[in-house]
């Protein structure tokens, strides 16, 4: 039931009630009736707009007039309603029609705009991969440029095959592969010592060619670098030229080549064959302290205690860059180029492990986690493990993925890593020290442990899908181990 106004007997849009009456009105018209007369139109009581009471109601739905309730009268109104409806509908339509134009027009800017983008992106990146054949780079002892032979391009495209393999053979471990169970039952099956001088003992480094593994390569504290056959059990050739300790040392994949560099601030190229030194790389002012050949065999990443690593042609001898990290101010310790040979790791004095872009020389990722200067560093053949060893008796494994160390192996107190090394299919990690250690990767135990060399074992390696491993010591042995 609606309220009807006691005047206009109609419903009232703003409804309020006079306490002297008690009856309803529409305020519009009682507010004039009481400024025409003062008193109430019911009963005629003085009243005044103040005593009003205010009704709360919903809206009313307002009831026709009698004379809407012909006929004619109600086709009028649908008629009205119709037409209303109509008008409605055509301006939705005229709208809807503007929207779909501008939504057309908006979708082929944009289809216009990616298309310049994309155009823009392609020309900033070869402009950038210009600019970095030309100029200097932060840090440079002098302002030198990529090779023409081989630009930034030629290390993408290298770097793209090698991540194409790399990831075809992790999808397999090789048959051939010696089987951790196997692999527990190493034993030592023979012992070198006669290769260095007795005089002034030790070997401090060692690899093996990687082409065929019966060659191993050492370098020793008697300045001298050994190509050693292990099947033929002879020396192929001693290398002399070095002015002190020979502390790093690499067998070219492909070429009767070895590199070595040590503390006189040198890196040599030997010729195996010919017995001679071939290229003399003087890229630093202090001890050379890491090592490193790039995939592609055709150049030498090195470190040194004077805070620079340098990239350097192997043929020419030539630097081409020449880099160091101003803010941090420490030596770096060793180097090594992941499997696709676009980034690399240094170890720093100061316990950093640095991830280098190779094409714009920049430092991209830290790992602290290490207290003592940095010993080795290792990355695994899938591409995504690196292991790195300090003067804290641990080995840390880092995720490059995710950049966050997810495994510490904690050693014996005391105990000094010296090399770390992973085998081809990066199924094992041999630590070499105070003593040899193999673990395998993803559970990360230890699978194997030697100690029979009398110093300290600094050089470990795996023979072909680790049917051998092989290690040099301080002891001036080079010792191998197999079934």
């Amino acid at each position: 039931m609606s309220l009807v106004c006691a005047i206009s007997n109609e419903v009232p849009e703003h409804p309020c009630v006079s306490p002297v009456s008690n009856q309803v009105f529409e305020r519009r018209l009682i507010e004039k009736f009481i400024a025409e007369n003062g008193v109430d139109p019911m009963n005629g009581q003085p009243l005044s707009e103040e005593q009003l009471i205010d009704i709360k109601v919903s809206h009313p739905i307002r009831p026709k007039a009698a004379s809407a309730t012909s006929i004619p009268a109600i086709l009028k109104s649908l008629q009205d309603e119709w037409d209303a409806v109509m008008l409605h509908s055509f301006t939705l339509r005229q709208q809807l029609q503007t929207t779909r134009q501008e939504l057309s027009h908006a979708l082929y800017q944009h289809d216009a705009a990616c298309r310049v983008i994309a155009r823009l992106t392609k020309e900033v990146t070869a402009a950038r991969e210009a600019l970095a054949t030309l100029k200097p780079q932060a840090g440079l002892v002098a302002p030198q440029a990529m090779p023409a032979s081989q630009p930034a391009t030629g290390l993408q495209d290298k770097a793209t095959v090698l991540t194409t393999e790399r990831k075809k053979r992790g999808k397999t471990v090789p048959e051939e592969l010696v089987r951790a169970e196997d692999l527990s039952k190493y034993r030592q099956v023979a012992s070198h010592a006669g290769l260095h001088s007795a005089s002034v003992p030790g070997i401090l480094c060692m690899d093996l060619c990687p082409s065929d593994t019966n060659k191993v390569l050492t370098g020793g504290a008697d300045k001298n670098v050994v190509v050693f056959d292990k099947k033929e059990e002879q020396i192929i050739a001693t290398l002399k030229g070095h002015t002190k300790k020979v502390t790093s040392v690499i067998y070219h994949p492909s070429q009767s080549v070895v590199f070595s560099a040590s503390p006189d601030s040198t890196i040599r190229v030997w010729s195996v064959t010919g017995g001679n030194c071939v290229q003399v790389v003087r890229a630093h002012e202090a001890s050379v302290t890491g090592l490193s050949l790039h995939a592609t065999g055709d150049y030498l990443l090195s470190s040194s205690e004077d805070q620079y690593w340098a990239f350097s042609d192997i043929q020419t001898g030539r630097v081409l860059t020449k880099v160091t990290d101003e803010a941090a101010g420490v030596a770096l310790t060793c180097a090594q180029f992941h499997p696709d040979g676009l980034i690399f790791g240094t170890g720093t004095a100061d316990s950093q492990i640095k991830i280098w872009d190779l094409k714009e020389r920049t430092n991209v990722a830290n790992f602290p986690g290490h207290s003592g200067p940095v010993t080795s560093i290792a990355f695994s053949e899938n591409g995504y493990y690196l292991a790195t060893g300090a003067q804290d008796s641990s080995v840390k494994l880092w995720d490059l993925r995710k950049l966050k160390n997810f495994k510490t192996i904690a050693l014996d107190n005391n105990y000094e890593v010296k090399s770390l090394v992973f085998d081809q299919s990066g199924t094992y990690l041999a630590v070499g020290g105070s003593d040899i250690r193999v673990y395998i990767c993803k559970q990360w135990s230890e699978v194997l442990n030697f100690s029979d060399h009398s110093g300290l074992v600094t050089g470990v390696a795996f023979g072909d899908n680790a049917q051998f491993l092989s290690s040099a010591g301080m002891d001036r042995s080079l010792k191998f181990y197999s079934l």
